[in-house]
């Protein structure tokens, strides 16, 4: 899976593709996936590094919506669950059963939380993950020890899903080349081709040098997220915007402001959205915000008043109130969401995901979430299959072991997040001179994995492994950047570079993490 050899392999043959996915997230990952194993010859192309957006920047959940059930969405959480039980079926060396805690304050609703959590059991069904039940004030804070006490009544435990996102990413990367595809990073689509009014192909140009070429398809699928109508507009230049971008944000504190490994779900924040605090690799991740935006971007940043409302609404549940310098990362992440009709209120748009199929035989997958990514891909590509000319092929996907596989992974292992990689990194880390130590004290991570990134998972930037191969600039930007040389020279040893490109990424890296702490 070298990125070199793919790109001579692009440009010396030029074969007709079955499909070529446009995007590197988690829908077009999936969507690859999906085409692969169905035997199709498949190519996907990501304009800058897999999972770069909204990907990799949620809050770590494979869940099905307890609020949707709120909105009456029954179809979208029994399809959420369903897909939430395949996947920790899949991959269970990722997604691992999360505990939460609804606590139960005298202003809070209690009671439809207690019947709706029974409901969500049942409609989970033989994919449940344990049953939800009621606790006292004693047990609720036996749970969650830092929990604000005053006016608590009690509380209700429920089960959901918690995984690492952008290794999950990298996962579907992986078991995209385990199933014939190819995927290509840093490979921007800066054009659509025609041929009788119809999509016949792309032009691409490789960020990483001075290629631009033009590949040909019998079907081109855009996946874009929040870029969907960027993809749209090349073929037509007066298509409608569908998607209404929404920034979500979280803020990531240390893991003594709630200890324990049950995370807390607040039904109903000021803005009338769900609140999370969730342990996650030793933090709490505190979010998410709902805020309407104008434009996309790769890079999207928290604004004040987003962090200053999850402050103060983890301040107003924990006993132990947050503080400005206490954050060790903030980050932002653009909700694709597919609106029509005029709805601009993002909070209440459909999680649902939308499949377009234009004239010129564009189809475009928009919308969704991680959880429901498989059954996105699905039926994707059931129809993507037409408008291409295909043979219909059956999805094996339900029962797909993703790369990394692993039933039992020991918790104190430190590469238990790679699965059956893993006794490949240990090969790698025992080759250390120096017995593989720690990049950082404050970050779990060590050389081994850099190495493995570059030789493995396609990683060229000091970015991609510091934010997506390992998840240092989430965990703690300060420290993040603290390592960006040490991990450059180690990129630069295994890429082939020079003194000049370490000190370009060193100071790219360290200004894009300057964004992500306050102060």
């Amino acid at each position: 899976m070298k990125r070199d050899d793919i790109v001579t392999e692009l440009t010396d043959d030029p074969q007709i593709w079955d499909f070529i996915i446009i995007g590197g997230g988690a829908t077009g990952l999936g969507t690859a996936v999906e085409a692969a194993s169905r035997g199709y010859r498949t190519l996907l192309l990501e304009q800058h590094d897999f999972a770069k957006g909204t990907s990799s920047r949620s809050t770590k959940l494979v869940h099905g919506g307890v609020r949707y059930l709120r909105q009456g969405n029954v179809s979208l959480v029994l399809e959420a669950l369903r897909e939430r039980g395949l996947l920790r079926r899949n991959a269970p060396h990722l997604v691992k059963n999360q505990s939460f805690i609804v606590p139960n304050y005298d202003w809070w609703e209690g009671p439809f939380y207690g019947i709706g959590l029974k409901i969500y059991d049942k409609l989970a069904g033989d994919l449940g993950l344990g049953p939800s039940e009621h606790l006292s004030k004693e047990e609720t804070l036996e749970h969650i020890p830092t929990l604000e006490p005053d006016d608590l009544d009690g509380g209700i435990i429920y089960h959901d899903a918690q995984f690492d996102d952008s290794r999950l990413a990298v996962n579907l990367l992986q078991t995209l080349f385990d199933e014939g595809g190819i995927g290509v990073n840093y490979m921007e689509v800066t054009g659509l081709l025609k041929a009788n009014k119809l999509v016949s192909g792309v032009k691409v140009e490789d960020r990483e040098g001075t290629h631009r070429f033009e590949l040909q398809a019998r079907a081109v699928i855009n996946a874009t997220g929040a870029f969907t109508d960027t993809i749209r507009q090349m073929d037509n230049p007066d298509a409608p915007g569908i998607i209404r971008p929404s920034q979500g944000v979280h803020i990531v504190l240390d893991g003594s402001f709630q200890p324990g490994e049950s995370a807390i779900m607040v039904p109903k924040t000021d803005d009338g959205r769900v609140l999370f605090a969730v342990p996650w690799h030793n933090r709490i991740i505190v979010g998410t915000t709902d805020t309407p935006i104008d434009e996309p971007s790769l890079e999207p940043r928290a604004r004040q008043e987003e962090i200053d409302f999850l402050l103060t609404h983890a301040a107003r549940y924990l006993t132990k109130d947050p503080e400005p310098d206490d954050v060790l990362s903030v980050f932002a992440g653009i909700r694709p969401l597919v609106a029509r009709g005029g709805n601009d209120d993002t909070a209440s748009i459909s999680r649902d995901h939308t499949l377009l199929i234009d004239p010129s035989g564009l189809v475009t997958i928009a919308g969704g979430k991680w959880t429901t990514y498989r059954k996105m891909a699905e039926d994707t590509i059931d129809e993507a299959a037409v408008v291409a000319g295909l043979d219909e092929r059956e999805s094996v996907t339900e029962n797909l072991r993703l790369h990394g596989w692993l039933k039992n992974t020991e918790a104190a292992d430190p590469f238990e997040g790679y699965g059956s990689d893993a006794l490949a990194l240990k090969k790698i880390a025992s080759g250390h001179p120096d017995g593989n130590p720690k990049l950082h004290p404050h970050l779990p991570y060590t050389a081994a994995e850099v190495i493995w990134a570059v030789r493995s998972e396609m990683a060229r930037t000091v970015e991609d492994v510091l934010a997506r191969r390992t998840r240092s600039l989430l965990l703690d930007a300060r420290a993040s950047i603290e390592i960006a040389e040490p991990v450059a020279r180690l990129m630069a040893d295994e890429l082939e570079r020079d003194q000049r490109w370490i000190e370009q990424q060193v100071k790219a890296y360290t200004e894009l993490a300057n964004g992500y702490f306050l102060g």
